[in-house]
């Protein structure tokens, strides 16, 4: 359990924008040290900026593709050479892929970027770590999830069936990390619909993005910031948040053997013994 005493170091993926800046702006100037990590370098250094602006510090930042499993190793490894300890991961990178994309490791995009990335990279931090809270999103009730078979989506793609079962996936791999992992509290969140950059590459997503009424990144990032305070013994561990209440997500998200079988093939799927 992290010491709430003293500063902590506090490592958001997902970091360039929206939902992970906004908390990381947050968690700095309750005073912890933020760690940055983030996909392209030019908005990663913005967000640094942003930050020391805020804050008057400027944070690490750690740039890694999760599309690259190899990107998620070097990574850990540099996390790990920076810092004897984290007091919290916060596992929030995550991407809506309109098209198929079968990424370099074969894998579908978002099953890889979503869940597979923040599976590897918690476990390869795992002695690491005090606390970890993972995004995930209301949008598991169409998650379609086969262990068995993660790259499914890529059959008759459809992006929100995807991007559903990987958030699925998200919920689950918390729970399962809470009973293979109890001496780290670990908490998945739904953040609301949130005003972001998912879906750039649609110029109609966009537009929605920016006229119809969805949360602003801010507002997304309450709860993360808020599990992140909390004193664990006062939340359920594996629990699922959303408005900073615990909620019930749908059953096939809260299948303990589901949650298991999910385990042993994600480890399977990036080379790691179950």
């Amino acid at each position: 359990m992290e010491d709430l005493t003293e500063r902590r170091t506090v490592v958001v993926t997902g970091a360039s924008s929206g939902i992970g800046l906004a908390a990381a702006v947050d968690l700095a100037r309750r005073g912890d040290r933020v760690v940055l990590v983030g996909r392209d370098p030019a908005r990663l250094r913005a967000a640094g900026e942003r930050v020391r602006e805020c804050c008057g510090e400027q944070p690490e930042l750690f740039r890694a593709d999760f599309a690259v499993l190899d990107d998620v190793r070097g990574l850990a490894e540099r996390l790990r050479a920076a810092y004897d300890r984290i007091d919290v991961l916060a596992n929030n990178a995550g991407a809506i892929v309109l098209q198929p994309v079968t990424t370099v490791d074969g894998f579908e995009l978002s099953m890889q970027a979503n869940h597979l990335a923040p599976f590897l990279l918690s476990n390869l931090l795992r002695d690491r770590v005090g606390r970890m809270v993972v995004t995930a999103s209301g949008a598991h009730r169409s998650g379609v999830l086969d262990p068995d078979d993660l790259n499914a989506a890529l059959r008759r793609y459809r992006p929100m069936r995807a991007y559903g079962t990987s958030k699925q996936a998200n919920i689950l791999f918390t729970a399962e990390a809470a009973r293979r992992w109890p001496e780290i509290p670990a908490h998945s969140f739904h953040p609301g619909v949130v005003r972001t950059r998912f879906g750039n590459d649609s110029r109609l997503v966009a537009l929605g993005m920016r006229l119809l009424p969805f949360r602003s990144p801010e507002k997304g990032a309450e709860t993360l910031v808020w599990l992140t305070n909390q004193d664990p013994a006062r939340l359920v561990t594996g629990g699922y948040y959303a408005d900073r209440r615990l909620r019930r997500p749908l059953p096939k998200a809260a299948d303990p053997a589901l949650a298991a079988r999910l385990w042993t093939a994600s480890a399977k799927a990036v080379g790691l013994d179950a």
